[in-house]
This record gives structure tokens, sequence and C-alpha cells, in this order.
């Protein structure tokens, strides 16, 4: 999350989280928060058509899920807290989806190689489990397609 967003939530101004932040420079390591780059704040600006950046003179700061957790130990508010509890809150439920999406692939693919032996004795169940399977691989990513990132891309992404 960019540090205007992560500002806003807990009601202050960027510049005073960004201060706590380095006066706390010890708790925050490049895998917790990192700034960004001229050419990747050009390729989040444009992948925004109105732009509402106007007049940032410095680059943002980027924070990972762990620098978000850090935070709130940082800026010790009540509300503070509780942004942070409801930002944990998401990313766990996003975590667990991940998890359940790979487990029902893993079950499709047991019940696949389940109901292919069984169907080897009957050509008509074959064919309809071979339709069904085919409308579920249309449903699920390909195995060597990579996932489609969240965020912003770069213009080399695209």
């Amino acid at each position: 999350m960019l540090d205007r967003d992560l500002a806003e939530l807990y009601g202050v101004e960027t510049r005073a989280l960004i201060q706590a932040v380095k006066r706390n420079k010890k708790n925050f390591p490049e895998d917790f928060m990192f700034q960004l780059t001229s050419n990747e704040v050009q390729d989040l600006i444009s992948q925004i058509v109105t732009s509402s950046w106007g007049g940032t003179r410095k680059l943002p700061f980027a924070f990972t899920e762990h620098g978000v957790l850090m935070l709130s130990s940082v800026l010790k508010s009540g509300r503070a807290i509780q942004v942070n509890i409801q930002i944990m809150r998401v990313y766990t439920k996003m975590k667990q989806l991940l998890l359940t999406h790979k487990d029902i692939l893993a079950k499709i693919e047991q019940l696949e190689k389940k109901l292919m032996k069984q169907s080897r004795k009957n050509k008509k169940y074959d064919e309809q489990m071979q339709l069904l399977f085919a409308y579920l691989e249309e449903l699920l990513p390909k195995k060597n397609e990579p996932m489609k990132k969240v965020g912003y891309k770069r213009k080399d992404e695209e």
C-alpha cells in the first residue's frame, strides 16, 4: 500500500506518517517498505487515467503486509490499531481464498484421476467425464500460465 493511502486510512498527513517511519527506521527493513522509483511512479500514474497526484514532490513509499503491520506500533493511536486490524483481516482473507483455490484444484485433479480409472470400463461415462473436465479446465488457470499480478503494471509488463 502507498504511504498516502495509509496516511488517509490512519487519519494523519503523509509527511507525519513518513516522519514516524523515519524515527523508527530499524522497524522498516527493505522487505517491509521501499520507495518507488520515478519510472514506477510514472507507470502508476499512467495506470490511473485521472491522476490525483498533483504537486507531490517526493517519491512515495510502498509498504508490504509486514510494513503495514509495523505501522501500528509506530503510530500508536487507537485509529492506527483499528485500521491495522482491518487490513490484517483483509490480508488473511485473501490468503485463505488463494489457499482454498489451490485446494479445490488439487481435489479436482484427484477426482479426475479416480474417475478416469473407472471410466475405462464404461465408454459413455468416459465421454461425459471428459466433457465435464474440459469445462472445468476452461475455468481454471493453466499450469504454466503466470498468475495475474495484483497492483499496477509497469509499461514493460503490459
